[in-house]
């Protein structure tokens, strides 16, 4: 049985399941521990959304568009690879200046990114912070939404 506590390596770690019955219907079928990503969708909820998809499509140097084939209309994030890649949306909704941040990937430098923020109607909060896999800052989108710039050092 994998734990919390079990010290493992990571070969171990990718294939550890745990047995025993499951709580809903007493199955004894091995449960996985560890997805491939933590993260397989975001949401960004946001009071105009023609407002907020021109905001992010400046910042990003994107072209999101509406799509109104769902129950709600949406703008989504593009993504290279669909099948693998991680990526979410904008909603009407209502936004939170308490929630979380989502971090978005720099199509070129921190700098350049934080220009466009600014001239687009966010507002830049934080200074550049260094981390060991590159740099990101924290930003408001017009709806007060917390997002992160992030620049890889790869």
């Amino acid at each position: 049985m994998c734990g919390a506590d079990t010290l493992l390596t990571k070969r171990c770690q990718e294939a550890c399941v745990m047995t025993g019955p499951r709580p809903y219907d007493n199955t004894e079928l091995p449960m996985p521990t560890h997805p491939v990503h933590s993260t397989c969708w975001f949401e960004i909820p946001v009071t105009d959304l023609e407002r907020s998809v021109a905001f992010y499509n400046v910042v990003l140097d994107t072209d999101m568009t509406i799509e109104e084939a769902g129950p709600n209309p949406v703008a989504f994030f593009p993504v290279s690879d669909p099948k693998t890649g991680i990526s979410g949306h904008l909603y009407p909704g209502k936004p939170s200046t308490d929630g979380p941040t989502v971090h978005l990937v720099a199509p070129d430098t921190l700098a350049a990114t934080k220009s466009r923020i600014e001239a687009a109607g966010g507002t830049v909060v934080s200074p550049n912070i260094d981390i060991p896999a590159g740099s990101f800052f924290y930003a408001r989108d017009p709806d007060g939404n917390s997002i992160g710039i992030f620049q890889s050092n790869a």
